[in-house]
């Protein structure tokens, strides 16, 4: 294998890497995302606001 095509090699495995470890970090982020959305606490309901319970049916 010539210098060049070692240079190429490497360049090609550190590109991989690079891609894996970006995606890893994406999805890390992505979960970390839906724990903070499904952590927030409902908006409160304004005052005055009843629910309807349709109890004839």
């Amino acid at each position: 294998m010539t210098n060049s095509e070692q240079v190429i090699e490497r360049a090609m495995t550190f590109v991989a890497v690079s891609k894996a470890l970006r995606e890893r970090e994406q999805e890390r982020r992505a979960a970390w995302k839906r724990r903070v959305d499904i952590s927030r606490p409902l908006p409160p309901l304004p005052r005055g606001f009843q629910l309807s319970l349709k109890l004839d049916r």
